[in-house]
């Protein structure tokens, strides 16, 4: 997220309504809890609800349940600067949080707020952090600050140690439905039938279909899209597979990975599920969730290995010869 081009005034997503009528209607009454767990999928807009609450809370005259978009602590929320802010991410490449950025935020916790009544940490996403992380985060859970508030922003709640979510108010924001993601999703593409095309390519996932649509990216996201349904139907080799995804961070190819093995999942229908096939689907998706939470945790494992012997078990498990047509026939996704 850009920290350091805010709007005056940071807004949930509309179909954060309730959740976010739920975490003002606490504050009101004193019972926001010191530490929130915001768990949701990819792409929904979790971290756009942490944003829009650190700076409720920062804010010194709140307007309508948000924050004023005028007062000193607004403008230094708005470009980062804020002292009593602090929002811990993964830096330039790394993929996780590393334990030094979650000592300086035990520290942070300790200091007595300069700009105003309260601190607000952010971690995102929380699931990146590696065990001795999460350990070193566990005192400041343990022995909550005074009118200090962590948020915790998690795609896999079970990416977080047990340890960690049991000291946390769990707040489960939904997956917008089709009616409101088209709704907002109108307003960057200007066309209801492109945004039609963008949210069925992104899976119903409105942030994804927005940036696929302002990056210009969803043509070659389709593009792959369609690589696992080549390679069961043997249009494709393992190479050629292989080839189209390297570009791709590890993270992005495991989540677009997983995605596609979900949805070759849900076309199966019910009688092949306990075949070879179905217990194919089960293994590699397991096998991927495994991989994903590795990379979340530091680990480093070859892209080009790893994408061969993914797509070789595809292929050895899934393939045309053992499951017909009908798998690559359904889910094939609307172009852009």
């Amino acid at each position: 997220m850009d920290l350091l081009n805010l709007p005056a005034i940071s807004t949930p997503l509309p179909w954060h309504e309730q959740e976010w009528a739920l975490l003002h209607r606490q504050l009101g009454d004193g019972q926001l809890a010191h530490a929130l767990l915001l768990v949701g999928r990819q792409h929904t807009g979790k971290q756009q609800l942490a944003m829009a609450l650190s700076r409720l809370l920062l804010c010194a005259q709140p307007r309508d349940s948000l924050n004023c978009g005028e007062c000193h602590a607004c403008q230094l929320s708005g470009t980062g600067a804020h002292g009593d802010f602090l929002w811990v991410a993964p830096v330039e490449k790394s993929r996780v949080i590393k334990i030094d950025q979650v000592r300086e935020v035990v520290r942070f916790t300790s200091k007595t707020a300069g700009f105003g009544v309260r601190k607000v940490i952010v971690l995102a996403p929380a699931e990146s952090m590696n065990v001795n992380a999460f350990n070193a985060l566990l005192k400041s859970l343990e022995e909550p600050a005074q009118d200090t508030h962590l948020l915790l922003v998690c795609d896999n709640m079970h990416g977080v140690p047990a340890t960690i979510r049991s000291r946390c108010q769990i707040l489960h924001l939904p997956t917008p439905g089709a009616a409101a993601s088209l709704e907002w999703l109108d307003r960057t593409t200007g066309q209801r039938a492109q945004s039609e095309k963008l949210l069925a390519l992104s899976d119903g996932l409105p942030l994804l279909a927005a940036e696929l649509y302002c990056s210009g990216g969803a043509e070659e996201f389709a593009a792959r899209r369609q690589v696992l349904p080549g390679l069961i139907a043997g249009r494709i080799t393992v190479a050629q597979a292989s080839a189209l995804w390297e570009d791709l961070e590890m993270s992005a190819i495991l989540e677009q990975f997983s995605a596609d093995l979900q949805r070759l999942l849900v076309s199966l229908p019910k009688e092949r599920l306990p075949t070879r096939q179905g217990r194919t689907l089960f293994s590699l998706l397991d096998e991927v969730s495994q991989l994903q939470r590795a990379v979340s945790a530091g680990s480093n494992p070859g892209k080009q290995l790893l994408l061969e012997a993914l797509m070789s078990k595809v292929r050895r498990g899934l393939g045309a010869d053992l499951l017909g047509d009908s798998i690559p026939a359904r889910t094939g996704d609307p172009g852009p």
